[in-house]
């Protein structure tokens, strides 16, 4: 690349350009929807007629885990009736369709942090994501950026939406075995080794990992009879599925509501692939501490 070819980059307001619009702006997005960086989704429909509350802009899919967006596009600042509006296509979507996982998606050049406060509120019970988009001329050409100014609130594992209630060793050694528990105690071991202080949690539904009494579960171990099954905490990337993939490891699926890979592990595996997993759990601790 020639340095000496920088071209400077001018923003464009499209709210306010005769060239441009939100139907222009919404047919980018219909065949691509990959630009706003929310996954390989597919596009389903555009200009979908809600019954009585007039029609979503588009409607993505995510073909991996079912899960649907509702888009809606708005030129300008962000103002109440396009959040009402976004969130009354969610809420029809969803009871139309539960079948699917629905989340509502919120687009604008300019998401004020007025605005964004609001949605915050909203993002505790309605599963909302608010993209700020940016126009620009670089050149003779245009383009687009999508910047999550909001994503979706974090979800705890589904376990941990139980009450707390604290087991021991001797309950887990029923529902597992002595065997797949020295296994455990290995991971802990290994743990240990990059993050000194960390002890083993044991729950009724899994067992996590402590430091002084605070829980930090950045894996989740829960003990077979043979095997054991582990969850580690890692944004999903074609880089960690082929590095699980050439392992020879047994990953039941990445749980991307929980932004978890879950593997299962018999002893073998541990032996043959402990430097592999300690790697692996220690990035999920480095992006968790």
């Amino acid at each position: 690349m020639n340095p000496s070819s920088f071209v400077k980059s001018e923003p464009i307001d499209l709210k306010n350009s005769s060239e441009f619009s939100e139907k222009w702006l919404q047919e980018k997005i219909a065949e691509d929807p990959s630009i706003l960086g929310l996954g390989d989704l597919i596009l389903k429909d555009k200009e979908r007629i809600q019954p009585g509350a007039g029609r979503l802009d588009l409607l993505l899919q995510d073909p991996e885990d079912d899960r649907r967006y509702e888009v809606e596009i708005q030129l300008g600042k962000t103002d109440e009736t396009h959040i009402i509006r976004t969130i009354e296509y969610w809420d029809i979507e969803r009871k139309r369709y539960p079948q699917y996982d629905h989340c509502a998606v919120i687009i604008a050049e300019d998401i004020t942090s007025r605005f964004l406060n609001v949605i915050n509120l909203f993002n505790s019970h309605i599963p909302l994501i608010a993209i700020q988009m940016n126009a620009w001329k670089v050149g003779n050409q245009t383009t687009i950026t999508f910047t999550t100014v909001m994503d979706l609130q974090e979800l705890g594992l589904e376990e941990e939406d139980q009450p707390s209630e604290a087991t021991d060793r001797a309950y887990w050694e029923k529902r597992g075995s002595k065997i797949t528990l020295e296994q455990v105690d290995e991971i802990e071991r290994l743990i240990q080794g990059f993050a000194s202080g960390y002890k083993l949690k044991y729950n009724k539904f899994y067992i996590g990992l402590a430091k002084d009494g605070q829980p930090l579960n950045f894996t989740v171990i829960r003990p077979r009879k043979t095997t054991m099954n582990i969850d580690i905490k890692l944004p999903q990337s074609k880089e960690i599925d082929e590095k699980i993939e050439s392992l020879g490891l047994d990953m039941l699926a990445y749980e991307k509501r929980y932004g978890n890979y879950r593997l299962r592990l018999t002893k073998e595996d541990l032996e043959k692939n402990k430097d592999a997993l300690v790697q692996l759990i220690r990035s999920a601790w480095e992006k968790m501490s």
